[in-house]
């Protein structure tokens, strides 16, 4: 492809500015810096870019120092999906745990909270929320991240937290269109397929959507999923059908469209970034969401030459990108003028709604009051979730009792290796989504048969039947909700 150049002209700059792309490292590199003055107008921020909030502040200052109205987004979900505590844990918890308390105004102020860190910290632009309706248990990507399997209340809690969230002045990104809830494949490996009839998808899938619009969410992010009932060729990320006719037609949706990664293997091992990052324009997208996993200024001058090329070659109507460039500025414009959050901060909420989220089964159980062995049975995580952010409830149980002791373990020997590692002690098992992993269960099988008395700590979906001597479901694995755990263990 011909490489072009990098000037100010209207053509490169309207494509540099759909782009949405990362970087790595905590501080701006100079390409990323240079791209700015060029037109670039969305940066793209991942746990790796965050080491604590005063150096988040200060990196989004020197952003802001070469263009003050950048848009600075983050993937900040809460609960299980956190970037601004990646390596200690969310303060917040996931949507599911939202959704099990089902207080709309309670999802209101945690997303409002949420918002008033984000915007402290100089980011304006939220991945999220999450408005997927969980309807297959069997999902190896959503599950806690979503509100819940009942389309009612997904919708409600998805309206409270786009409105919590943007009356801190952070724009809402509602995800993933047109619903990634009844996939049994994650789309960073291969192309989810929805084989859901149109009624069904406007009656379930689609009805979070309406609400978070209602609500006025700044953004939509696409998916990268096949539907055929919408269009049997192409996925939602890069279909006309979906994106312009439906989001935008049938549902009178006027805000920015962002692509969902398009580095994801969904995309990227089918189309290719560029080729995929053309036809999502085409189709109506008007960001372009780059940089988990590419990250560099090789990157964005490929997708950016893309974006030109097919643009000269008559594959992309220019009016098409500059209709598409200027919504991103329309939103940048929004953040630079967004209302300041008004009253108090309120640093606990994460932690009181964790609390509420919590459902307990063993009405005799007795605190424990000398230090156990927590075995945690561990999944391989999702990309989305990533396995750098710690997650159960022996850090925040050795706390409350000192001396607790703790291992990981998986496969099918891991119950009775959990055993040997116990060495006598009070066993309390966490599991994350038991009813997905075969081997959890009959690990939890060996251990209540061997010890009746161990705690069991449901960190995922509890779609399992509740067992042990304490049954304690969380509804995530934040770190607010192994905190609330550990408190109902110890008896605090």
């Amino acid at each position: 492809m011909t490489t072009f150049a990098s000037g100010t002209d209207t053509l490169t700059r309207d494509a540099l500015t759909v782009l949405q792309p990362g970087f790595t490292g905590t501080t701006a590199p100079d390409w990323l810096l240079r791209r700015l003055g060029e037109g670039l107008a969305s940066v793209g921020l991942f746990g790796r870019n965050i080491a604590s909030p005063e150096q988040l502040a200060a990196l989004t200052a020197q952003l802001r120092a070469e263009r003050d109205d950048v848009l600075v987004a983050i993937d900040e979900e809460g609960g299980d999906v956190t970037r601004l505590e990646v390596r200690n844990g969310s303060s917040f918890p996931g949507n599911h745990a939202l959704g099990a308390v089902d207080d709309p105004e309670l999802t209101r102020q945690v997303a409002a909270e949420l918002g008033r860190r984000l915007a402290a910290c100089g980011v304006n632009l939220n991945w999220a929320p999450s408005a997927d309706v969980n309807s297959n248990p069997a999902n190896p990507v959503i599950g806690v991240r979503s509100f819940g399997a009942d389309t009612a209340l997904v919708a409600r809690h998805t309206a409270a937290y786009v409105t919590g969230l943007q009356s801190a002045g952070v724009a809402a990104c509602t995800k993933h269109f047109p619903g990634h809830g009844d996939t049994a494949v994650d789309s960073h490996h291969a192309l989810p397929r929805i084989d859901a009839d149109a009624a069904v998808l406007a009656e379930r899938e689609l009805a979070p959507f309406r609400a978070a619009i209602a609500a006025g969410s700044r953004a939509v992010m696409s998916a990268h999923i096949l539907v055929p009932a919408l269009d049997p060729d192409h996925p939602a990320t890069l279909s006309g059908p979906v994106l312009t006719d439906l989001l935008r037609g049938e549902l009178g949706y006027t805000g920015l469209i962002v692509t969902d990664g398009m580095e994801m293997q969904a995309i990227a091992a089918t189309y290719g970034i560029e080729r995929g990052s053309v036809l999502a324009v085409a189709a109506g997208a008007d960001a372009i969401c780059v940089g988990g996993g590419l990250a560099d200024d090789e990157t964005v001058r490929r997708l950016r030459d893309a974006l030109v090329g097919a643009v000269r070659a008559g594959e992309l109507a220019e009016e098409r990108l500059a209709e598409a460039a200027e919504r991103v500025r329309e939103l940048a414009r929004w953040t630079a003028t967004a209302a300041v959050p008004e009253g108090e901060a309120r640093p606990e909420i994460g932690l009181v709604a964790a609390r509420r989220a919590l459902r307990v089964t063993g009405a005799a159980f007795t605190p424990l009051t000398e230090a156990p062995y927590v075995a945690a049975f561990t999944p391989v995580a999702n990309i989305a979730v990533g396995d750098e952010t710690p997650w159960g409830v022996a850090a925040e149980l050795a706390r409350l009792l000192p001396g607790t002791g703790t291992g990981s373990f998986s496969g099918e020997d891991a119950g009775r290796a959990a055993l040997a590692a116990a060495e006598g002690r009070r066993l309390v098992a966490v599991v994350r989504d038991e009813h997905r992993h075969p081997w959890m269960g009959a690990a939890l099988d060996e251990l209540l048969k061997a010890r009746p008395d161990t705690v069991v700590v449901e960190m995922g979906v509890p779609q399992a039947p509740a067992r042990g001597a304490l049954h304690l479901a969380t509804h995530g694995a934040a770190r607010v909700c192994g905190l609330a755990a550990a408190e109902v263990i110890a008896g605090r």
